[in-house]
């Protein structure tokens, strides 16, 4: 059953169709019927109706779509418990991650909070989880280290300034400086989420967003080693920094303090061991352990109760004030210098956005809109910026987390949110005595993931080059020229190699399937069989400004035609032939007043004329200096040229002085063995040699030969044409039609068919007759037109057509 499914056969018989004969059949609608007048469209848009408006509100809000249908019952219980878990995680990769933010670990807790409760009123994914970043925190920490370092905020003592910081003022003008980033950042994705333009989130690929992040990954390792050894680098920034500042810690392990990097040690052994004895009985438990959260408490405790602080002088948190922090309005005057950066923040957290929420939405069955994602993430960090929080975006190990442990909606995030809620009002002040080493750990295990990443050079060295290069590009200029500057080096390199992808596409002659009306490239192709005196030409990419001269190079390259030479000798010989016509109109006004002064002369003197030898001698050396080129120059040039014009009287001169001449093309013949003087070409009657010369063709002159009497442009790769385009398809039109060559156009997408219309591409001498609906239809036409030999008919196989 299945083999014969595999060969079923079928017959067409209809009609070859162009495209002007399609839309008579097909009946194509007209422009004003598919594109309604711009007022219509205006009034559409402002006219209000009640499902309308029910419409906007609920696209707005889309809280109001699935809070009336939520059902305690059934999803009550699961999202509670996900929600703890993702709480519980929210509390120590808040403080870790404040860390790599340059800001206080309280900070840390109030971004997880204050965005994640804006994010369920307006977010469309009902699994991501909104709150801090390892490479938004890292890009934060990028602009406040820029904008507040360290020796901005030395002590002084009377007039001397120490060596010491002023932590407080540092840390507050920090605060300030990640607050308008954020804002400022938020508002930017509010209103490309307005203008429509979540597309944008489509130029980051997957491997420019995973190269991006495993270099991130990397900045945040080096950051955090001053936590883990115990040592203070001087703070870089700008392209190199990171560089300069892995030197700089490595000049500085001899001082590496010891207390510190044994709590570092035994924090990271720990949270491994924990990990992976997690991963093995993570089939088994309902809920994973919540290892971070138990090393946390346990390093805490261990602290306080040894002092380390006081006896190792170990760095610990410090100060945690608990309570909620009223909102203020960030500082506007640091808009113009963190605008950069905060582009930069807005797309990086929308593409991580996306990606996540598509994930989960495609694997759970419902949509996630674009637009309103970059909405919703950006009213999560407009507002949150108010309240001192820094930019948010979905962080992965969170999102699974609430995923894997059931969570069904948004009330999972109202869980999580509350239990950070108690810990900020009545837990914060218990953890002043976590040491920033264990925080720094926590971050270091949490990126093993990231740094697996590095595994996509294999894979996308077998699947695709021109990725692997992208991501290799994204790595190292995020490495070399930081964050910000990676991000948009890489996207523009991106973007380079799709232009350079369609500006340089593969160009293939087509050659037909015996027994189909398929037709594939007759290089990678063995049965593929090229159809007498036929070229067809297709290109993988569309046509535009970029590539309109590679394209007709290409063609003039695959039809074997050297286009350029062919015409300038053509116009070498209407060069010739004008000159000839000059020399022959000046020709006969002499001997037409000779003739006249012959009549008059013989009316005053009776009996016959006399001709004198001299006066006829003296006629040909007058017509040999009047010309623009002797005889002898002339033929020496057409000895030099080709010599294979010869002319043959075919019919007797008739009274009107013109004769019917055939011209033939051929090697050096004996002009005497066509019965006729070769002094004829030096003649008066050469004005009909001029005027006959205009009928004579390129393939006459015997200079070329070729066997291509039509082409076939196959556009079905085409999408759009722009005027570039247009103007080259005219050129193709006008260089072959010189040479007798016929061109077609073939399998136009109607987007295609009505640029071409309205870019007057139908105007004489081109016609809606040379595009066909696809290419088998061009292929029989142009062969019946030609009058071949052999049409194809496909009589007892695929398909059988009648021309």
């Amino acid at each position: 059953m299945e083999s014969r499914h595999r060969f079923l056969k079928y017959r067409v018989d209809r009609e070859v169709l162009d495209e002007q004969r399609l839309e008579e059949v097909a009946q194509r609608k007209t422009y004003s019927d598919t594109h309604r007048p711009l007022t219509e469209q205006l009034k559409d848009s402002l006219r209000c109706t009640i499902p309308r408006l029910k419409k906007s509100v609920v696209t707005s809000l889309p809280v109001l779509y699935w809070l009336p249908k939520y059902s305690i019952w059934d999803y009550g219980m699961p999202d509670l418990i996900s929600g703890i878990s993702v709480g519980i995680m929210h509390l120590p990769q808040g403080m870790a991650y404040a860390l790599l933010a340059s800001l206080p670990p309280v900070f840390g807790l109030y971004t997880s909070l204050y965005p994640a409760l804006i994010y369920i009123f307006f977010g469309t994914s009902r699994h991501i989880s909104i709150g801090t970043f390892t490479v938004l925190s890292i890009m934060v920490g990028s602009v406040t280290e820029r904008l507040a370092p360290d020796n901005y905020f030395l002590k002084t003592n009377g007039t001397n300034i120490t060596a010491e910081v002023d932590i407080t003022a540092r840390d507050s003008y920090r605060v300030q400086v990640a607050a308008a980033t954020t804002v400022l950042g938020g508002l930017i994705q509010v209103v490309l989420g307005l203008v429509k333009f979540g597309f944008v989130g489509t130029y980051l690929s997957e491997p420019l967003v995973r190269a991006y992040t495993t270099a991130a990954a990397a900045h945040a390792v080096v950051a955090q080693l001053k936590y883990i050894f115990g040592v203070s680098p001087t703070r870089i920034s700008g392209p190199l920094s990171l560089m300069y500042t892995l030197k700089d810690v490595c000049c500085l392990l001899p001082h590496t303090h010891l207390p510190t990097l044994v709590v570092s040690v035994v924090s990271m052994v720990f949270l491994i061991a924990a990990k992976e004895f997690n991963s093995f009985l993570s089939p088994k438990l309902p809920v994973p352990i919540p290892v971070e959260l138990i090393t946390i408490v346990a390093a805490t405790l261990i602290s306080s109760y040894s002092h380390l602080n006081n006896n190792y002088t170990i760095s610990v948190v410090g100060e945690i004030p608990s309570g909620l922090s009223s909102p203020s309005v960030p500082d506007v005057s640091l808009f113009g210098e963190v605008i950069g950066d905060a582009f930069a923040l807005a797309i990086v957290g929308y593409a991580i956005s996306i990606s996540l929420g598509k994930t989960f939405a495609l694997k759970y069955g419902y949509k996630v809109d674009s637009n309103q994602e970059l909405v919703a993430l950006g009213l999560s960090n407009t507002v949150g910026g108010f309240f001192q929080c820094y930019s948010v975006c979905p962080s992965m190990s969170r999102s699974l987390i609430q995923e894997t442990t059931g969570g069904k909606t948004q009330m999972a995030g109202v869980a999580s949110a509350l239990i950070v809620l108690v810990t900020i009002l009545k837990l914060g002040p218990l953890f002043q005595e976590l040491p920033k080493a264990v925080l720094a750990s926590i971050v270091f295990v949490n990126l093993k993931g990231m740094f697996k990443q590095h595994s996509d050079i294999v894979t996308l060295w077998k699947s695709s080059k021109i990725d692997l290069l992208v991501w290799l590009v994204t790595w190292v200029s995020t490495l070399l020229l930081n964050l910000d500057l990676g991000l948009a080096a890489s996207i523009v390199f991106a973007l380079l190699t799709v232009i350079f992808r369609t500006q340089m596409p593969t160009y293939s002659v087509l050659g037909n399937v015996p027994g189909t009306e398929l037709y594939v490239d007759i290089e990678t192709h063995r049965e593929a069989r090229e159809i007498p005196g036929v070229t067809i030409f297709r290109s993988s990419a569309t046509v535009y400004f970029a590539n309109a001269e590679l394209y007709l190079e290409a063609l003039k390259e695959k039809s074997g035609l050297d286009i350029s030479k062919m015409i300038i000798y053509k116009r070498r010989q209407e060069a010739k032939q004008k000159r000839r016509e000059k020399r022959a109109e000046r020709r006969a006004k002499r001997q037409a007043k000779r003739e006249r002064r012959g009549q008059k002369a013989a009316k005053q003197q009776s009996g016959l004329p006399v001709f004198s030898v001299e006066e006829e001698t003296s006629r040909w050396g007058d017509t040999c200096m009047d010309g623009d080129v002797t005889d002898e120059e002339e033929q020496d040039w057409t000895e030099r040229e080709n010599g294979t014009v010869f002319v043959i009287p075919t019919t007797p001169q008739m009274q009107d002085g013109h004769s019917r001449w055939e011209y033939l093309k051929g090697g050096d013949q004996d002009c005497a063995s066509f019965g006729w003087d070769t002094s004829t070409l030096g003649s008066s009657s050469e004005d009909t040699l001029s005027h006959d010369l205009e009928r004579v063709s390129l393939g006459s002159l015997g200079k070329w030969t070729w066997d291509i009497h039509s082409i076939i442009i196959d556009l079905s790769t085409a999408n759009f044409i722009d005027t570039v385009a247009m103007k080259m398809m005219k050129n193709i039109f006008q260089d072959f039609s010189e040479i007798d060559v016929d061109v077609y156009v073939a399998g136009c997408q109607a987007s295609v068919v009505e640029q071409l219309e309205f870019g007057d591409f139908f105007s004489e001498p081109i016609t809606k007759r040379c595009l066909f609906a696809s290419v088998h239809d061009a292929v029989l036409y142009c062969l019946n037109h030609r009058g071949a030999t052999s049409v194809p008919r496909y009589e007892s196989s695929v398909v059988s057509i009648d021309t």
